[in-house]
């Protein structure tokens, strides 16, 4: 076989192993994925009124403007959750030998870490999709964008994807256990929460307003918002593209060096 085709077929391998993982012990993948729902029901629900009143410039009790607002702040964060999976995932598979029998057989090595990338990514694309029917079932609307705005949003959620799973691939390579990747991933979750995902970075105190800003959340949140609300995107759509391929680069070599180099 080319060296092409014995890598696809070895990815293809690693990914139908990965997707057999996640089916036959969902708890993982449920608990991240319960988080943003969770989230997104309390803000909508308990805080909604207010936050509206806020955003909306002092209107009514209607959540509608809060909910529009909130949601593709929580569809990345939705992300960032199912990412943290992925860094269990390698971390048990380094820590449980198998990683050392895979090395022992003439296997495509890049394929061991294509394989849970590829299944994480779809795990976040499948995780988006879901905690989008909860908010399109609570109110909801993107009736403004065109066809074109939807395949790029949802192009920029697959390229974060993409992205935060690489990193979140090298955090799961350095931890020595499962418990400490799921630490060390933490800030996948933590990140969104100090972004623009709940309220707008200039209602935040003027000495905050630099690390809200200053992330890769919030120019991806903003364009995501604006591809799908109509909003300024301005120039946090070049900021998101740059911290999506800049981390997916980064995480890339990051992950394939710690994983030739590891002994284990």
């Amino acid at each position: 076989m080319s060296s092409l085709s014995l890598a696809v077929r070895d990815s293809s391998t690693m990914l139908r192993r990965n997707l057999l993982h996640a089916r036959r012990y969902p708890s993982l993948t449920l608990n991240l994925l319960l988080t943003p729902i969770m989230l997104l029901l309390l803000f909508v629900y308990v805080f909604g009124d207010t936050m509206s009143a806020g955003i909306g410039g002092g209107g009514g009790p209607d959540r509608s403007a809060y909910i529009a607002y909130l949601v593709p702040g929580l569809l990345l964060m939705t992300i960032g959750s199912t990412t943290i999976g992925t860094a269990v995932s390698v971390s048990n598979d380094m820590t449980e030998g198998i990683i050392a029998r895979f090395r022992t057989m003439a296997i495509h090595r890049p394929s061991v870490l294509i394989g849970h990338v590829v299944g994480s990514v779809l795990q976040s694309v499948i995780s988006v999709v879901l905690v989008g029917a909860v908010a399109v079932a609570i109110g909801f609307r993107s009736t403004d964008a065109t066809g074109l705005e939807w395949l790029a949003a949802f192009g920029l959620l697959v390229l974060f994807a993409l992205a935060l799973t690489w990193i979140a691939v090298g955090m799961g390579l350095i931890s020595p256990n499962a418990e400490a990747a799921s630490n060390n991933a933490m800030p996948l979750i933590f990140l969104p929460l100090i972004s623009s995902a709940f309220v707008p970075v200039d209602s935040m105190p003027g000495w905050f307003q630099p690390i809200a800003e200053y992330q890769p959340f919030t120019p991806a949140i903003e364009t995501l918002r604006g591809l799908l609300l109509g909003t300024e995107i301005g120039h946090n759509g070049w900021l998101a593209l740059a911290w999506c391929l800049g981390l997916a680069v980064l995480g890339y070599f990051w992950s394939t060096a710690k994983f030739n180099n590891d002994p284990k």
